[in-house]
């Protein structure tokens, strides 16, 4: 079964942390990275869709997170 994720953040240390984290459980990048700019908090956030594989059938109960 092919799990999908789409991680979003701020644009700093934290988030880079969290994709490295999700890259070393076995996810892999898909497609390009995203950026938008906050007006409001004058943040840059980012989002990276990841997918991994993974034995199983799927079920929306499916925690993601800790895949």
């Amino acid at each position: 079964m092919n799990l999908y994720r789409y991680l979003t953040g701020p644009d700093d240390a934290a988030f880079c942390h969290r994709i490295t984290e999700a890259i070393n459980r076995g996810w892999q990048l898909y497609g390009s990275p995203t950026l938008t700019y906050n007006a409001e908090t004058k943040q840059v956030i980012c989002g990276q869709a990841l997918i991994k594989e993974v034995d199983g059938e799927y079920s929306p109960s499916l925690d993601l997170s800790r895949k």
